[in-house]
């Protein structure tokens, strides 16, 4: 249940959500005109701001940049990564798929073939409440990694768990049992300081290897010095922009929410 409503709860305080539940307050209130207006004024900017560039790359680089890339390659026993990179391969696909974070996946095998780990546990579960999906994530990022030539044997798979606290917690239990201490973890760059802390509650020590940024250095000179004709653009909302921004308060709330359960 808690891991049902910790996917479901978030959805009314993301921007999207609150604004739909402010428009509908203001709809159903009885109250006077004067209310209606202040609550959907603020339901407006709620997601004007959320859908703004600069609003959505400041908050995406106040966790993607905690943790830079290593210089060269990092040296563990064990290379970790997370499961969220990868689409079941369900008809019509023809295979398994990788999405957005599908970085994972690759920077790992970059370096596997480094010499970075020997070894590579992939984590990641079904989430018990989900249509049900033909393999796991973990096997998912085999799959994969398979089709770079990385050897079976070298792959790990932690195939149960169902949120980041439990990628944590579940592939401890493995490392402990292989005396094992330290990792290379690799997941997106907003997702690492959250899972990095999370495995540290569980004794295991942490090289980060975040991939999958957002904001490079790059973009963030480009949108912070605009053209003219730019700035209007940023000016405007705009839906990935407001994609970001929900991505990075999934981060901030499940940071939040972990603390107060003591998972932290």
């Amino acid at each position: 249940m808690f891991v049902y409503l910790s996917k479901l709860l978030p959805l009314l305080v993301y921007p999207l959500g609150l604004a739909c539940l402010l428009i509908i307050l203001a709809l159903a209130s009885k109250y006077r005109r004067g209310f209606q207006r202040a609550v959907l004024i603020i339901a407006l900017i709620l997601l004007w701001l959320s859908s703004n560039r600069w609003v959505s790359y400041a908050l995406a680089r106040s966790l993607e940049w905690k943790h830079l890339p290593p210089e060269g390659a990092p040296q563990a026993e064990v290379m970790v990564v997370l499961g969220g990179g990868t689409e079941s391969g369900d008809a019509p696909r023809p295979m398994t798929e990788v999405n957005g974070a599908g970085d994972r996946v690759l920077y790992a095998a970059k370096l596997y073939k480094e010499g970075a780990a020997p070894n590579i546990l992939l984590s990641g579960g079904n989430v018990n409440f989900s249509t049900a999906r033909g393999m796991t994530p973990a096997e998912e990022m085999q799959d994969l990694l398979g089709l770079t030539g990385i050897p079976q044997e070298a792959i790990w798979l932690q195939p149960n768990s169902q949120n980041t606290y439990e990628d944590a917690l579940y592939s401890a239990r493995m490392l402990r049992e292989r005396g094992i201490e330290e990792i290379i973890l690799v997941t997106s760059a907003m997702h690492m300081p959250r899972s990095k802390a999370l495995f540290e509650e569980q004794g295991i020590i942490v090289i980060p290897a975040p991939v999958d940024f957002t904001v490079t250095e790059q973009n963030w000179e480009s949108a912070f010095n605009p053209t003219w004709k730019e700035a209007l653009i940023y000016l405007l909302p705009n839906d990935s922009s407001l994609g970001l921004t929900t991505s990075v308060l999934k981060e901030y709330i499940g940071t939040f929410v972990y603390g107060l359960r003591d998972w932290l």
